[in-house]
């Protein structure tokens, strides 16, 4: 399954693109789903109600749509745990909540986000169209399976579970309690259901677009999220510079604009798809096929390729972060990790135990090392052409030696 998440700025019309490029790839043959938490009935024409958590056919070309529901989610997932834990509830005297009474807390729409992620990577979908939230957020949802699987191996390890049989035992031995086999069995499923949208974002075949409005935030915040996407190994398919105003316009106040435009155009990566301004907001299907066609930006000569998702091929291949091998020349291991956009005054790295504390302006990873690198010391690093080189030198008593 080929999938493209879209993301950019707020207020720069990620959801009208995301739509405009799902509608674009089911014109070309294929089944088609568009992901997204925000109303879509209105932009996509359909009768108000009719797009929920599952996904409904949009037109005869195979489009496919579903809203994310946090409001449902929560409830859906709140209760369940409340249903769990009604024995030792019960015994705290506690009321039960209602279903009404539950309103969604903080994190509850990330939360159901990866869970649509999960069930439309088991479904049957040629492609994926995902609206996702604004760039600093999205780059925190994608992040966010790999670092709560992290968190449920540190607090609750697998091989631990191996020992349940003589969990009573050793509650008595000990006089402490042990958890629960419930608590391992949930752990589980969490892992197995973060595990299934870990492997989409980090799918070769996944790939991200970013949306903005020509302009000098744009710019900044383009660079900024190359380099976030670097440092979880996600690719930008595209960029779009969305409304974009017809080249030579009789009006001398858009005349300006479209110069502003022009020059912060200019900026953007080569492999840009613009999106011109319809003078009005989308609103239904032949607005979204408007969008998605073919269009020339102010100030540029030629013709664009239409939103339309290319298949999968060696063009959406993963980032790449390959150990070189000069033990015979300098005694060394460089780790290669591409960072495009990265200052040297924003960038810290840490050795803990088998994993690297990478930190790049805002963005953070925690990397397990390479096993061959497990049994070396960092001896420095250099950032050199948007891609940070690491040098590892084999410690001798942890390094195998020759016969």
């Amino acid at each position: 399954m080929r999938t493209v998440l879209v993301t950019g700025p707020g207020g720069a019309g990620r959801t009208t693109v995301a739509a405009a490029t799902a509608l674009a790839t089911a014109r070309r043959g294929g089944r088609v789903l568009l992901l997204s938490a925000d109303p879509l009935d209105d932009l996509l024409g359909t009768d108000p109600g009719t797009l929920g958590p599952d996904p409904a056919p949009v037109g005869p070309d195979g489009l496919w749509a579903a809203r994310v529901d946090a409001a449902a989610h929560f409830r859906t997932e709140t209760l369940a745990l409340q249903e769990r834990l009604a024995a030792g509830l019960d015994l705290l005297g506690a009321r039960p909540l209602a279903g009404e009474e539950l309103t969604p807390l903080p994190g509850s729409g990330q939360s159901a986000l990866l869970q649509a992620l999960r069930r439309a990577a088991a479904g049957d979908w040629d492609t994926l169209v995902v609206d996702l939230p604004p760039l600093r957020e999205a780059l925190a949802l994608l992040a966010l399976p790999e670092q709560l699987r992290r968190y449920l191996r540190r607090l609750l390890p697998q091989e631990r579970q191996a020992a349940r049989a003589l969990r009573p035992m050793m509650a008595q031995l000990a006089g402490i309690p042990m958890p629960a086999q419930w608590l391992y069995e949930t752990a589980a499923r969490w892992d197995a259901e973060l595990a299934a949208v870990q492997r989409l974002i980090e799918d070769p075949a996944t790939t991200v677009r970013l949306v903005a409005e020509p302009g000098p935030a744009a710019a900044r915040a383009l660079r900024t999220a190359r380099t976030g996407l670097a440092l979880h190994g996600l690719r930008a398919d595209t960029s779009v510079p969305n409304r974009l105003l017809p080249p030579d316009p009789a009006d001398p106040w858009l005349a300006t604009l479209v110069a502003q435009q022009r020059k912060y155009l200019a900026e953007w990566p080569d492999d840009r798809q613009p999106v011109g301004h319809l003078g009005r907001d989308p609103h239904g299907l032949d607005d979204l096929a408007s969008l998605a066609a073919p269009h020339t930006a102010a100030g540029e000569t030629g013709t664009a390729g239409t939103l339309a998702v290319a298949p999968a091929g060696p063009e959406t291949a993963g980032i790449s972060w390959p150990v070189e091998d000069r033990i015979a020349e300098e005694n060394l291991l460089v780790w290669h990790i591409p960072l495009p956009g990265a200052v040297k005054s924003e960038l810290n790295l840490v050795r803990k135990d088998d994993e690297l504390l990478l930190t790049v302006g805002p963005f953070r990873r925690i990397v397990p090392l390479p096993s061959a690198l497990r049994r070396c010391t960092v001896t420095g690093a250099a950032l050199t052409d948007g891609e940070l080189r690491v040098r590892f030198t084999p410690d001798p008593a942890l390094w195998p030696r020759g016969h």
